[in-house]
């Protein structure tokens, strides 16, 4: 079936989103067009809303509306810690723990065979705002991947002999998991972590 340079540039365009390949995009298109019209309206319209009035935050690169995200913006958070992280999701998931500290936000990770080094993913402006700051703890929370091991490992390097203490998110056995279900690689780590126990 051939379409109309309408439709098949909205089919385009709805493909640049992940996991969204020609079938999808074709699916969504379709559904847009044939019943519901009006939702594609406020999709467009928020979608030129968002593209216009969303950037990133002054101090830790979240993505925000305004000059600072809520969690720079709030006094009361702890200024001791900085929770390092691959990006805005990142934030969120952190968020969902409690955690009160400050954030910095990478933009991904180490990958050389992507072209991203240091100075794309942010590594110069997070020891600038170390510098700035006075944190105690530096928090390594980057997504337990290859790249995100080597982009922690990197950052620990960068950042030793600094007085600062560094730590690394946990990585291991999910809560509520059966041994007998888990990869060997998650539970060398889980067993390379393991901690004693209080009495």
């Amino acid at each position: 079936m051939s379409f109309s340079p309408l439709i098949r540039q909205l089919i385009d365009s709805l493909r640049i989103l992940p996991g969204v390949g020609q079938k999808t995009a074709q699916r969504m298109a379709l559904q847009l067009l044939e019943r519901d019209r009006h939702g594609g309206m406020r999709l467009a319209q928020a979608l030129s809303s968002a593209m216009e009035g969303v950037g990133h935050c002054q101090r830790c690169r979240t993505l925000c509306e305004d000059a600072l995200c809520p969690q720079c913006a709030d006094p009361r958070r702890d200024d001791a810690l900085l929770c390092v992280v691959e990006g805005p999701l990142e934030v969120f998931a952190v968020e969902q723990t409690g955690y009160r500290g400050r954030y910095f936000v990478l933009k991904g990770h180490l990958s050389p065979l992507d072209g991203l080094g240091p100075e794309a993913i942010g590594i110069p402006e997070l020891l600038t705002r170390i510098q700035a700051g006075s944190f105690s703890e530096i928090i390594l929370a980057t997504n337990p991947t290859v790249e995100g091991e080597a982009t922690a490992h990197y950052i620990a390097q960068m950042l030793n002999g600094k007085g600062l203490s560094l730590t690394r998110i946990a990585h291991g056995v999910p809560l509520g998991s059966e041994l007998e279900l888990i990869d060997g690689g998650t539970l060398a780590h889980a067993l390379a972590g393991r901690r004693p126990m209080g009495e």
